[in-house]
Parts: C-alpha cells; sequence; structure tokens
C-alpha cells in the first residue's frame, strides 16, 4: 500500500488493464493482417522495419497477468498484503504508459539534476521530404545534422550574449524523433538548449577558476530566418547526390 498523509485512508493497489482500452484491441486484432498487407504491397517484404513490429509486439505483453510471460509478487511489510504486478514493455514508440512514465522520469532527471536554474528554450527542426529518405537509411547523416543545427544555433547565442571569448559553449540537450503524430515516418529534432552561453573565467596562468554564464536577448522574427538560412546551408552540405538515371 503506499504511503498517505495522515487523516487519508491509504490508497491499494489498482492494476491498469491495457486490455481493455481501444490501442491494444487494435493491435491485437489487426496486426497480423496489416504486417501481411505490407509485406504483399513492397517488392523486398521489409516495408515495415524489425523495429516497428518489434514495438506493436511487446506493447501486446505489456501489464497483462500471464503466467508464460512473467510478474513479480510485491508485499507491503506494514500490514501484510500483496499483490502481483504484470511487467512492463518499456517500449519508445506504441506504449501509452510507458511513454509517460519514461517522459516524466526524464524531466525530473534534467531538471534536478542536469540544466542549471536558467532559462531554456525548446528547438524543433523539421527536415524537408527529400532528405527524410536518406537520413532514415543513413544513421552518420543524422548525428551530421544533428551537429550542423547545434553549431548554428551556438554561434547565434555567442553573438547575441555578446560573449567575447573564444571558447564560450552552449548547454543542449537533444531528442531524435523518428515518426510524426501519425506514426508516418519522419526524423525530426527536438533540442532543449539553455538560452545564452557559458564562458570561462581564467587566472593569470590560464587555469579555469569559474564558468559565467551570459543570458541571450529574446528571439526576434529577423533571427529566426538568420538561423533558418545558416541551418539550410549546412544541411544542403550533408545531402547526397542522387545519381543520374540511365537512359
Amino acid at each position: 500500500m503506499a504511503a498517505n498523509p495522515q487523516g487519508c485512508r491509504p490508497a491499494v493497489y489498482a492494476r491498469r488493464r491495457p486490455e481493455r482500452t481501444v490501442l491494444y484491441r487494435l493491435d491485437q486484432e489487426h496486426l497480423e493482417t496489416y504486417l501481411a498487407l505490407a509485406r504483399e504491397g513492397d517488392w523486398d517484404g521489409q516495408r515495415v522495419p524489425a523495429s516497428v513490429e518489434r514495438e506493436f509486439r511487446r506493447f501486446l505483453r505489456c501489464g497483462i497477468l500471464i503466467l508464460a510471460w512473467g510478474f513479480c509478487r510485491a508485499r507491503c511489510p506494514a500490514c501484510g498484503q500483496d499483490f502481483l504486478v504484470a511487467f512492463s514493455c518499456k517500449a519508445r514508440g506504441l506504449c501509452p504508459s510507458c511513454n509517460a512514465r519514461r517522459t516524466a522520469e526524464t524531466a525530473a532527471h534534467l531538471v534536478d539534476h542536469v540544466f542549471p536554474p536558467v532559462p531554456v528554450r525548446q528547438w524543433v527542426l523539421s527536415m524537408p521530404k527529400r532528405l527524410r529518405w536518406y537520413l532514415e537509411r543513413e544513421p552518420k547523416a543524422v548525428s551530421a545534422v544533428l551537429h550542423i543545427v547545434l553549431r548554428v544555433i551556438e554561434g547565434y547565442l555567442c553573438q547575441a550574449s555578446g560573449a567575447t571569448s573564444a571558447p564560450a559553449r552552449l548547454g543542449a540537450v537533444s531528442f531524435i524523433h523518428r515518426f510524426g503524430a501519425s506514426l508516418n515516418r519522419h526524423i525530426h529534432y527536438h533540442c532543449c538548449i539553455i538560452d545564452g552561453v557559458f564562458e570561462r573565467v581564467d587566472n593569470a596562468v590560464g587555469v579555469c577558476e569559474a564558468v559565467h554564464f551570459r543570458p541571450a536577448p529574446a528571439l526576434a522574427p529577423g533571427h529566426r530566418r538568420h538561423l533558418r538560412a545558416g541551418t539550410c546551408a549546412g544541411v544542403a552540405m550533408v545531402r547526397p547526390q542522387r545519381p543520374d538515371r540511365q537512359r
């Protein structure tokens, strides 16, 4: 049983029942049909990536109390009550429960242990459709584009904040999303970037004694156009050249 403030009745554990949700029933009833139709429509039988199929199948086991899939038994030492807890799938794409838990844990960790008490801005970069097919097949290109974006934003923050030292750096945590709101293939980037830069404060012999934070001003429309232009110029260098069609 969970601990409660004095004067409140103890809360009783209630197992969530994913098998009663519409999403679970859709996955359970139509997954095999969907995979079969997808294989028929593609020449190499790989229209649905193996990682996507694995996410769908793992979701069918999440939170389901079946002996073959395993569970754990929890017991309250205070009252002696015990209950069974089904294992979770810990998937990253489909399961709403595991996604919500991971989102809350990640946000709490960033706020409590990573980000200092300074302003943080979220930047989102969406790629044009001409580049998505290439990024899906080239993991190195996905990383290269992210580095370009961070480098462009860092240059803007250094200029906007009036940083005078060359090694002024930004602080950022980036997340790469590989699908859109309709579960379509869409690689895009979510970057939580501290709204300013950090400068080293060295002593007379060149040893760093402290770090000084320089905040950046509000982002103006003209700055957005400049950032888009710089990002497009950098990403254009990563863009592959398609071979000419043979006549």
